[in-house]
Parts: C-alpha cells; structure tokens; sequence
C-alpha cells in the first residue's frame, strides 16, 4: 500500500517540514555531485556505523540518502504526514520532535545491530515518529492508498489508524524476520530504526503539550 494524500486539514503553514524536505533535497543533490569514491566517504564519516559511533552521526545521518527511491520515498511521507504533526506541535516542538524521534530511531538500530560496520543513512526513523503521532492525533483521518489488486492497481480511502497499524507491524515482522536470517539490514532496510522512531513518535506526541489543530492558525512559533 503506497499512501497519497490524507484528508486532515492544516490549519498554518508547514514550515519546518518545507524546510525539512529542501535540507535533505540539497543534501541528497550535493551527495549525487560527488564521485563515486568521495560519496562512499561521505556517508561513512557522516552515517550511522555501529562499531565506531560518533554521536553527531545520529543526527548528520538522517539527511543523508542512498539513492532516488530512498529519498523520493521518505520525503512523500514526511510531505503527506508531517503538516499534520507540525500543525498540533508548532514550529519550534515540531522540530525538536522530529530530531528527538531520528535519534532514537539511530540507537534503536545500534541496539540491534551491534558491531555492523555498514553506514546506515536516511530520515526514515525521525519520519517514523512523525507517523506515529499522526497515529495518535489523527487516527480516523482518511488516507487515499495505492493499493495492488491482483495485476491492477486501485485507490482507497483508509482509516489513518488502519494504513499506520499495517505499516507498523510490516516493519515489525520485517524487523524479526531480519534477525532471525542473520541479516539486520537486508536490502539496505533498519527495520528496528522504523519501529523505535514510531515508538518515540507515540510517546513524545502524549507528553509534549499540544494545540487543537484549528488553534494553530496564525499563531508564532
């Protein structure tokens, strides 16, 4: 199921989502102007490798892609979800909670995958804990999805709680299927860093203090 658009309103502006998406966008371009060399280079120094941390690489990682799906694809879902988030949290928390989120999703995947010493990159765990509070806020909002039925494909409107539940347990089983064949990060995929970013996203949705979506409108930071 690929979602397209949701039908939550925003009530303000998504700046800080914008903002996001162009970071990793200029990132992700200024990574394809490299040689192949220099590239590799750049995303082991600034990607996440378990067997020699480097604190800021929990950050400077999740603006960091590995090729136009991974890039194209994270950015659609922080695009479709992250307005709503930001729209309850504000600017300012908003932002805080996306970073709050990749860290954790970052140490997730260490946890899982001690010793590795293949670079992990891409903001897929902090987007992660953007869907999980979107869970939480929005769970009847409807998602119009992308869905294949037999060699067709079809679009549905799907309760939000529905769609995020389904991925969730997708990264989940991924995530032990891994494991189990030895291969944490096979296909490139940290399935634990996607699980612990929308853990966190849950949790820090309950506790950092919120706004009625329609109470956004206007206001500052």
């Amino acid at each position: 199921m690929i979602p397209l658009r949701d039908t939550q309103r925003s009530y303000s502006t998504p700046v800080v989502t914008v903002l996001l998406i162009v970071v990793n966008c200029v990132a992700f371009l200024y990574e394809l102007s490299l040689g192949q060399y220099a590239r590799n280079h750049l995303i082991y120094v600034y990607g996440l490798v378990p067997d020699r941390l480097v604190p800021m690489s929990l950050v400077t990682s999740m603006f960091l892609h590995g090729g136009w799906l991974h890039i194209i694809g994270n950015m659609w879902f922080l695009w479709i979800f992250g307005d709503n988030v930001e729209d309850v949290l504000g600017h300012g928390k908003y932002l805080l909670f996306y970073l709050l989120c990749g860290v954790a999703a970052g140490l997730a995947h260490l946890v899982t995958n001690l010793g590795s010493p293949v670079p992990t990159v891409g903001a897929s765990g902090a987007i992660a804990g953007v869907m999980g509070a979107y869970l939480v806020k929005f769970p009847r909002a409807r998602i119009t999805t992308l869905v294949p039925v037999f060699i067709f494909l079809t679009t549905f409107d799907l309760p939000a709680a529905f769609v995020l539940a389904y991925w969730f347990l997708i990264q989940i089983f991924s995530g032990v299927g891994s494991v189990a064949s030895s291969h944490l990060t096979a296909q490139g995929v940290a399935w634990f860093a996607h699980v612990g970013g929308f853990l966190t996203g849950i949790l820090l949705i309950l506790i950092l203090p919120t706004r009625r979506p329609y109470e956004r409108r206007n206001l500052p930071w």
